[in-house]
């Protein structure tokens, strides 16, 4: 299998070192930034196949980078990850068509189920 890159975009830096951990041990290679400007800034030319988005980022928020992201005519895979969740940010995400939306603290395989499942792909 080859390894595929999950950006992750999240301003702690304890939840980003965290999330590559994790999805390094799955496999995957990784690409961290702490803000949407940072993660815009780099461009899509690294190919990633999914990204992670924290809904609160400083500056520019979570959904408003998917929601830019889907005006561009990206189809990216994009899970959203919030401590804060509210039914408007779910629905938000919902119609911006993000692949999952999870509520931290999640379980390890429940991220994991998330980024197999945005890939096309069943979780192990």
């Amino acid at each position: 299998m080859t390894s595929q890159l999950v950006s992750i975009v999240d301003d702690d830096p304890s939840v980003r070192r965290g999330l590559a951990r994790l999805l390094r041990s799955a496999g995957h290679q990784t690409v961290s930034y702490a803000s949407a400007a940072e993660f815009l800034g780099a461009g899509l030319s690294s190919g990633p196949v999914c990204a992670i988005l924290d809904i609160h980022l400083g500056g520019m928020s979570g959904l408003e980078l998917l929601a830019q992201l889907r005006a561009s005519g990206s189809d990216l895979p994009v899970i959203i990850i919030t401590a804060h969740d509210d039914p408007r940010s779910r629905e938000e995400s919902e119609r911006l068509g993000c692949a999952a939306y999870l509520r931290k603290p999640f379980e390890a395989p429940e991220l994991l189920g998330a980024v197999f499942a945005a890939l096309g792909r069943k979780a192990a």
